[in-house]
């Protein structure tokens, strides 16, 4: 009997973690929409069926449990978190995606509306660190742009998602960059180094096409209103990028474009001191659910690493690894995969992290790499998932004018991603020039 109960409970362990993800999704099946469910109460329904399938004490499961939430890397995270908000909402108050966006406007041909959109997309999400954000923002905007000008509408929506989604995935304080940075113990600067050698190229090649359909465009120019900004509220978002490219430590980095946020805030008549805490406290708790996200899911997933769970899905995984080009395409298939079942380019990365790390140090695979695969598959699935945030609040902005079709097969940010993402994989070439120009 006993040797029964070891054969089964490496993949019975799995359970909680299944129970957690069919409980999101179904969620999301059943009320059409896949952010009405709180993500952390559906990591909760996981943690009770890790108390009832488990076979350990009581005292033992809580003490795993509270020993994952509390895991220097989990809290890291969620700190992080915290100071991303605030800086993000600070900032955005201060006038900053206001001035990103009316630079944008006032500098474009109509011509090159879609390639314009797609560089103000990829600047504010970087800057911000929020594909959504990037997305709410600018939505309007291009749908307005399009209707006005005769320019594609399916064209300039493609280049949002593809210019919003390369933000999400490069940003160093975007939610996915810091779950994939933590989960592989690597610093954020390291993994932006080789984050940008494989996304850079896929942008400069999305950029060339977008401006070749504007170069042979027929438009009509008319007059769009130009509106004035303040070029002293984009100057904390280069310093966030600046500060974090020279390897300042992210809670400085942080810190420091809040503070000058408010302070510029403050000088032009935008924040009082109680104003610009209220806003920071804003940020904060704008990432309440993150948050618990990431604290819960470190509970769950200690609570299935210690009965075996973690060890089996590694033990299915590795019998389909042949070489490290295999293991990190692996990787990222995992993350993928992960992602088509809820929806959630973050969560994929929390849950599938630990999984990753053990992978990593299986093979001697690149950390850094690594992390950036994660980020990159998770990040590219979350783009075209019809279902996902970001592709359903581009069609609501539409308003029927375009339909999910449309907007992917004008998505060329997307492909040309994955092309980039494969050949750093799986060329030899890749590997020498990140080292030479990098020396990473």
């Amino acid at each position: 009997m006993t040797t029964f109960l070891k054969k089964t409970a490496k993949p019975l362990a799995l359970l909680p973690l299944l129970v957690f993800i069919f409980t999101f999704l179904g969620a999301g099946i059943v009320l059409d929409d896949f952010y009405a469910f709180p993500s952390p109460v559906a990591v909760l329904v996981g943690i009770i069926a890790a108390f009832l399938v488990h076979p350990f004490t009581t005292e033992q499961k809580v003490a795993t449990l509270v020993a994952g939430c509390g895991d220097s890397k989990i809290i890291t995270m969620c700190l992080i978190y915290l100071l991303a908000g605030g800086f993000a909402v600070v900032s955005k108050a201060m006038g900053g995606v206001d001035a990103v966006v009316n630079l944008g406007i006032n500098t474009i041909a109509i011509a090159y509306f879609p390639l314009g959109i797609f560089l103000i997309a990829a600047f504010l999400s970087t800057a911000t660190g929020t594909s959504v954000g990037a997305i709410v923002a600018l939505g309007p905007i291009a749908v307005t742009l399009a209707d006005k000008s005769g320019a594609s509408l399916p064209l300039i929506s493609g280049a949002l998602l593809g210019g919003s989604m390369f933000g999400d995935n490069l940003s160093m304080i975007s939610d996915t960059t810091i779950a994939a940075t933590q989960s592989l113990g690597c610093a954020l600067k390291d993994k932006f180094k080789m984050n940008v050698f494989i996304a850079f190229p896929a942008a400069v090649f999305t950029v060339l096409v977008l401006f070749y359909l504007g170069w042979n465009s027929e438009l009509t120019p008319v007059v769009i209103a130009k509106t004035s900004f303040d070029w002293m509220a984009i100057v904390p978002y280069v310093l966030v990028v600046v500060l974090a490219l020279m390897g300042i430590n992210v809670f400085l980095t942080l810190l420091t474009g809040t503070i000058l946020a408010g302070i510029i805030g403050y000088f032009s008549g935008v924040f009082t001191g109680i104003t610009f805490a209220q806003k920071l406290y804003e940020g904060f708790t704008g990432m309440t659910d993150i948050f618990l996200l990431s604290m819960l899911t470190g509970g769950l997933a200690a609570m299935v690493a210690k009965a075996g769970g973690i060890d089996y899905l590694l033990d299915q995984i590795k019998k389909r690894i042949k070489n490290k080009k295999s293991a990190q395409t692996g990787i990222g298939v995992l993350v993928g995969c992960a992602n088509l079942a809820i929806a959630n380019n973050t969560v994929s990365i929390v849950i599938t992290g630990p999984i990753a790390k053990q992978i990593n140090e299986e093979y001697g695979l690149n950390n850094k790499k690594t992390a950036a695969i994660l980020d990159i598959f998770s990040c590219i699935v979350q783009g075209i998932l019809p279902y996902g945030a970001q592709v359903l609040l581009i069609l609501s902005f539409a308003n029927g004018k375009i339909d999910f079709l449309d907007l992917i097969s004008n998505a060329w940010y997307h492909l040309f991603l994955l092309g980039c993402t494969l050949f750093a994989i799986y060329s030899s070439y890749w590997d020498r020039g990140a080292k030479r120009f990098f020396g990473i």
